[in-house]
């Protein structure tokens, strides 16, 4: 047992969470980088469209389960609480909204529909307090949530664990999303599912707004008997640093690749839009049976492609000791699951919000929020959102940003593109047509045109 297992263990993580990290150390040991080299692989082509599926198995919505990631505190833009409880849309939160998807598709399918969150420490107590405005999402005696794992952070020198006497939290690191997998067995929750019935699962990110649960997949899925599948968009030119699927050369199955597994010399073509085409959406359709067979045949342990993930331990201070975090990416068990698929889904499936520049176009009337509480584009714009730049020394934190916006979003329906450089505030009811670009320092009076 290694000094990291052996700290695990004191501090009573589950066996398969220890068994999980000691494979990938040691395949760290041993001289593996985690990266997949453009040689390797082929572009992934002959995708079949959502709009292809037919019905499938209809039964299947009642043996299937939403799980949201929800670990994340949106620290990138200056928050300190689970980034869910943002408000994002008409005065709702993430949270308020993924709450009343999940009841609404209880009432319109006649099916017990659990939704589960994987939180973080750092989230889960938030996270619960504001879910208790929802008392009817509970079901019997299944927890809202479970908890992520955590692993140490080695030092890059020697591969010892990392030791940071003044805030001996920052010694630990999420194992990255791929994670899911083990912590739903370690809590025993992926058990308790079978036996009661559930079959399926479908995950994605709780700022992803377009990730609502989509039947035609879920029959699609149930219907072919399919392990796993995932939902891939078409690539643009934003999504060029974002990971991809593609085939392994020679034997034909699928995975994903990030950024961080590609090689230096490779990272022209992993760029390349036109040779990899299909980005990864991170809506994963799982079927939990073959979930538990596979961990099973892997004494508990789904191994997954290795990230090595380079960082300083306080990630502040650029000055402290180098780290490397290993992690796993939840779409790279498509590589786990012999005769798993990916579906080509419309970008209206992934709307997520990573900054305040994708915050300020979900707020915009750009985007309604339906009767379903599925948030959609509307019609005028074709599929087509709006791109906005915000200057990142003025509008990259919220409460920046909620300053500068203090009278509401702009109307960005008929934008096409926003490029806000400097100091900017906006005043109420400002409109935007066409492609605009606003330098500061200025303040933009209320009810202004600005149209390009």
């Amino acid at each position: 047992m290694s000094e990291a297992t052996e700290k695990m263990r004191r501090e009573g993580l589950p066996d398969i969470a220890i068994d999980t990290f000691a494979r990938y150390e040691e395949r760290m040991q041993g001289g593996e980088q985690g990266l997949v080299p453009e040689s390797e692989i082929e572009p992934l082509d002959e995708v079949p469209s959502l709009s292809e599926l037919g019905e499938g198995d209809p039964s299947a919505i009642e043996r299937v389960v939403v799980l949201k990631l929800n670990g994340g505190l949106g620290t990138s833009m200056g928050m300190t609480k689970a980034k869910s409880l943002l408000e994002v849309k008409d005065g709702h939160t993430f949270l308020d909204v993924i709450a009343q998807q999940i009841l609404q598709l209880r009432e319109r399918h006649g099916a017990r529909i659990p939704l589960l969150l994987m939180n973080s420490f750092a989230t889960r107590d938030d996270t619960l307090a504001a879910l208790e405005r929802y008392p009817e999402l509970q079901l019997e005696d299944l927890p809202l949530d479970f908890l992520q794992g955590r692993v140490p952070k080695l030092l890059a020198d020697d591969g010892r664990p990392a030791e940071w006497p003044g805030d001996p939290g920052l010694e630990w690191a999420p194992p990255g999303h791929g994670d899911v997998f083990a912590s739903l067995a370690a809590t025993g929750l992926l058990s308790d599912l079978l036996e009661r019935g559930y079959e399926y699962v479908f995950l994605s990110n709780s700022d992803n707004l377009g990730a609502t649960l989509e039947p035609r997949v879920l029959g699609w899925l149930a219907s072919e008997g399919l392990p796993f599948v995932s939902e891939v968009v078409d690539r643009t030119e934003s999504d060029r640093k974002g990971g991809h699927l593609a085939r392994r050369r020679g034997e034909g199955g699928l995975l994903l690749r990030e950024v961080a597994q590609v090689p230096d010399d490779d990272q022209t073509a992993f760029e390349d839009i036109a040779v990899h085409s299909y980005f990864n959406a991170n809506n994963i359709w799982v079927s939990l049976r073959a979930l538990d067979e596979a961990l099973r045949a892997g004494g508990g342990v789904l191994e997954l492609p290795m990230i090595v993930n380079r960082k300083t331990v306080d990630p502040k201070d650029s000055s402290s000791p180098d780290v490397v975090q290993l992690e796993t990416a939840m779409g790279a068990a498509i590589g786990a699951f012999e005769g798993a698929g990916a579906v080509h889904v419309p970008r209206d499936r992934f709307v997520p919000v990573k900054k305040t520049s994708d915050l300020l176009v979900v707020r915009s009337d750009a985007y309604v929020l339906e009767d379903d509480w599925s948030v959609q584009l509307v019609r005028e714009r074709e599929g087509r959102p709006p791109l906005v730049e915000l200057d990142s020394d003025y509008f990259k934190l919220v409460a920046d940003f909620e300053e500068r916006f203090a009278g509401g979003p702009p109307s960005l329906a008929g934008c096409t593109r926003l490029e806000v450089e400097g100091d900017v505030s906006f005043g109420r009811d400002v409109v935007v047509r066409g492609s605009v670009r606003v330098e500061g320092p200025r303040r933009i009076d209320d009810g202004t045109l600005l149209e390009g």
